[in-house]
């Protein structure tokens, strides 16, 4: 079983986590200027990368609380989770 940590948890079975989308994605300023394109750009186009990705992560089965996670997408192994609102860590190492 893969073990997500919480940032405020701790180290908890990935069955207590719900996946939430990319991360430090930016609502509109003026959500009824956008047009039906910019909207659906908004709400449904996302950065698929083969490598290190940022994400939104629920921990509906314990604190209830929302943090971002840093993730290889090729071998699904998390690399650093972070409260949200937080910056993106630097992994160094060219990631």
């Amino acid at each position: 079983m893969l073990l997500v940590t919480c940032p405020h948890c701790g180290a908890r079975p990935e069955i207590e986590f719900r996946y939430g989308g990319e991360a430090h994605i930016a609502r509109p300023a003026d959500p009824s200027a956008l047009d039906d394109r910019q909207w659906a750009e908004f709400l449904y186009f996302r950065s698929n990368p083969k490598g290190v990705y940022a994400e939104r992560w629920n921990h509906a089965h314990g604190c209830g609380r929302w943090f971002n996670a840093l993730r290889d997408t090729a071998s699904d192994a998390f690399l650093a989770t972070y409260p949200a609102g937080q910056q993106r860590p630097d992994l160094g190492g060219g990631r």
